[in-house]
């Protein structure tokens, strides 16, 4: 099974499945081509957004998971 971490690209997530992109899309974070994609990690993303990281995390995962 995959799984991610919160210091993870977000770009390496999103090629991991494309289909995590939604829950990026679901708390704000909607320019995922954008050159901070490609150098930011989820952790710091979240940080920008307002959003736990670890509760992103979790989610992500179990979508993982669930595949």
């Amino acid at each position: 099974m995959q799984k991610i971490t919160k210091d993870m690209i977000i770009m390496d997530v999103l090629r991991m499945d494309p289909g995590t992109a939604e829950f990026f899309f679901s708390i704000g974070m909607h320019c995922l081509g954008c050159p901070s994609s490609s150098g930011e990690s989820v952790e710091q993303a979240c940080q920008v957004h307002g959003v736990d990281a670890d509760e992103l995390v979790e989610k992500i995962n179990a979508y993982l998971a669930s595949k």
